[in-house]
């Protein structure tokens, strides 16, 4: 099946529902905090959210069985995924005319940043931020940085390693700030002071923000790993193994409270680590069963991780493995090519920036 096949096949099952609800167009679209021309957009083809619990909201408000609920998950997820791969094959390749890759060490973007910062005597009561139709959660996508035969050995905390590559028949794509429900806070920490640093944003400028302010998740961090085969033939996950490629003391820098943060939505495949632990193991939330699972073209899995870190500044990765047909391999999995980071920020200043203000408020 194509890409636009996927596509298809995921507007049609969310038209359908839409139809049956009743609703009008602009209706569902108001419920689900969007404008009605996105709501068309998806329900024609043209568009896939790049949030599943855009979806699941409005899947929800028309009444959608949870049978329902877990086909259009699993057609969200090809369709999305058909969506990323379209993106890429269109990308210019860095260097190759457009914007200039971005080099290590580079001054970080230019964005705009308050003027002031206050005290007040007495703080306004904190709001929560509102949903809107653009706050859809961010999708970076990582290309798998690696994949071996056993035999050759594991791959090194760089993504390379002696031995004979094999290419895997499963494609990995990583939603780093991985959380659910935009209207949530998440916590990072910038080594800037607060007039220095931008107010917070939602869903897909995330990650400008982010890399604009050098930020660090902090005390926890969201991943979302969509694993599917590229093929008919089933591969098996045995398992993921979180490695360390770092650990030291949380730098000394402010906190600042964003908007993408909380977890929610679609959990069937959920797993916490703990970074503070000298070896940190992945474990299955309460409820949710461990491995192995599988996967082919037209049976994907979403699998989250939700690191923990309280006392170090970590950057770690996460080795999965496979297998098909015979054939096993591990791919190393990380942040464009860099190691996850997380860090504790206990004892660090926090601040927060309230819906209408013009400046960060010390909250702690």
């Amino acid at each position: 099946m194509g890409a636009a096949e996927e596509i298809a096949e995921f507007a049609a099952l969310l038209g359908e529902l839409k139809q049956r609800s009743g609703l009008s167009y602009e209706a569902l679209a108001k419920r689900a905090h969007m404008s009605t021309s996105t709501l068309h957009r998806y329900c024609r083809g043209d568009g896939v959210p790049a949030d599943y619990a855009v979806v699941s909201r409005m899947a929800r408000l028309c009444g959608a069985t949870p049978e329902e609920l877990v086909e259009l998950h699993r057609r969200w997820v090809l369709a999305d995924a058909a969506r990323e791969r379209g993106r890429r094959a269109v990308a210019p390749a860095p260097g190759a005319g457009g914007a200039p890759a971005p080099q290590e060490g580079a001054p970080p973007v230019s964005v705009p940043a308050p003027t002031s910062v206050e005290e007040p005597a007495h703080r306004p009561r904190r709001k929560h931020w509102p949903l809107i139709a653009a706050a859809v959660a961010l999708v970076v996508t990582v290309a798998t940085a690696l994949t071996l035969d056993r035999d050759d050995g594991a791959p090194s905390a760089h993504g390379t390693a002696p031995g004979r590559a094999t290419a895997a028949p499963l494609t990995v794509s990583t939603r780093t700030y991985g959380w659910d429900d935009p209207q949530c806070e998440g916590k990072y920490l910038v080594d800037r002071p607060p007039a220095e640093v931008a107010p917070p944003v939602m869903g897909q400028d995330v990650p400008g923000w982010v890399k604009a302010h050098r930020a660090v998740a902090a005390d926890e961090q969201r991943v979302a790993l969509t694993v599917q085969g590229t093929g008919d033939e089933a591969v098996v996950i045995e398992s993921m193994h979180v490695g360390v490629a770092d650990s030291a003391p949380p730098p000394a820098w402010n906190a600042y409270l964003g908007s993408s943060g909380c977890g929610g939505g679609v959990e069937t495949r959920s797993f916490d680590t703990n970074l503070d632990a000298p070896h940190p193991v992945l474990s299955p939330k309460a409820g949710q069963r461990g491995f192995p699972y599988k996967v082919s073209r037209t049976d994907p899995e979403v699998l989250y991780i939700t690191a923990h870190a309280d006392t170090h500044d970590v950057h770690w990765y996460v080795d999965l493995q496979w297998n098909s047909a015979g054939r096993q391999g591990t791919i190393r999995l990380n942040d464009h090519g860099r190691p996850f980071r997380t860090s504790g920020s206990r004892g660090r200043p926090v601040y927060e920036f309230l819906v209408g203000g013009t400046h960060w408020y010390r909250d702690a």
